[in-house]
């Protein structure tokens, strides 16, 4: 099939493409995003996510032919392009050569009409898209989990959480919500006990917050800060990881996989 050819870094496609990369804001406003690589491309469409445009390299359409065959058919338009255009959309030191713009998935939901789900995963002011991507990955390995984002969290669109997410993004029930209050009180009225992840050997242990019964949520802070006071008050708990070790607390992306593991554990547990 003929594709046209773009060769010129100034076309206005290209542009507003690559801005989508760098630029939360543009993404949030057009709710779309761009994603690269072959693998990544593929997955959005076998996920079921709308393709807008995709841009691919003769380098690529040859090497990556079997991944590309489902995006092309996918998208609703496409365009070969110079490898010196691709270079403008990349995000990565040895781009694959295949770009697609995409439209937002519908599993976005705000809180409003939200259905009981047990156990959920309230993130709150998480910066780095590469933990963000990594605990995507892990609530979706270890099953379905509704994951909020609370507050000022980065953006699961951008390149690196894609990356991190391994695609996990694309399938995973996300809430975004800027009020704790709000957010933790629709909770609660639903029949959830929440739980505050905090670094303290005063907290309660999680093997002991009794994941096997009930509904849980379990809300992990930012990276530097943990949770907001607002939050941490309006936990019904507070729980910890014990820790024998001389760190004072762990990562955020490791801190939120073995809670998903306790509260996939105990869901086991519940049904078993």
């Amino acid at each position: 099939m003929e594709y046209e050819h773009i060769t010129s870094r100034r076309n206005p496609l290209v542009r507003a493409a690559a801005e989508l990369a760098s630029s939360p804001r543009a993404r949030r406003e057009a709710r779309v995003f761009l994603c690269e690589g072959a693998r990544l491309c593929r997955d959005a469409v076998l996920s079921d996510i709308q393709v807008e445009t995709c841009f691919f390299t003769p380098q690529a359409e040859r090497k990556y032919a079997a991944y590309l065959e489902p995006v092309l058919a996918a998208a609703e338009r496409a365009f070969r392009v110079e490898p010196s255009v691709a270079q403008l959309l990349a995000d990565t030191k040895s781009p694959q050569g295949i770009f697609c713009v995409c439209r937002w998935p519908g599993n976005m939901e705000g809180i409003i009409g939200f259905a009981p789900h047990s156990p959920c995963l309230v993130l709150e002011n998480i910066q780095d898209p590469g933990n963000l991507g990594a605990v995507l990955r892990t609530a979706e390995a270890l099953g379905r989990f509704r994951v909020f984002l609370l507050g000022d969290c980065c953006d699961p669109f951008s390149p690196k959480a894609l990356r991190a997410s391994m695609g996990a993004v694309f399938r995973q029930s996300l809430c975004l919500e800027s009020s704790p209050r709000r957010l933790l009180g629709l909770l609660g009225e639903m029949g959830y006990a929440v739980h505050g992840a905090v670094p303290s050997a005063s907290a309660l242990p999680v093997t002991e917050a009794g994941f096997g019964t009930g509904r849980h949520a379990v809300c992990i802070g930012n990276e530097g800060s943990g949770l907001t006071e607002e939050t941490a008050s309006l936990c019904g708990d507070l729980v910890t990881i014990p820790m024998g070790g001389r760190a004072e607390s762990f990562n955020a992306a490791a801190a939120a996989t073995i809670f998903l593991w306790e509260l996939a554990r105990g869901g086991l547990a519940e049904h078993g």
